[in-house]
């Protein structure tokens, strides 16, 4: 029973470095689901994209991208507005990450 409430513990503290580190990614900067794992020590991107499909939309989710820097195809009309409203740039249909990648450390 303890080595579970270890595991949930471990879960949980890793789901709040993830939406902390969402949270604070800049207006008009973003992430890919690959950074954000990699800057909270997460071992999957896919962690990222189930703790923030399990959020409530409390954090910038549409500052989170595929590594490609193509948008979520379910959210794709909705993320791609609230990046430009941002000022985020597109090549076609990725953002420009040369330009709007932030590496978690400068503003």
């Amino acid at each position: 029973m303890c080595e579970r409430a270890d595991v949930t513990e471990r879960a949980d503290a890793l789901a709040q470095r993830i939406l902390a580190c969402v949270e604070s990614i800049p207006v008009g900067k973003v992430m890919t689901y690959g950074d954000i794992a990699e800057y909270v020590g997460a071992s999957s991107p896919r962690i990222v994209g189930r703790v923030l499909a399990l959020d409530d939309g409390s954090v910038p989710w549409h500052r989170v991208l595929r590594a490609n820097g193509t948008l979520a195809e379910h959210l794709y009309t909705e993320q791609r507005q609230r990046l430009l409203s941002e000022g985020v740039r597109f090549r076609g249909d990725k953002v420009d990450l040369a330009n709007h990648r932030w590496d978690g450390r400068t503003a």
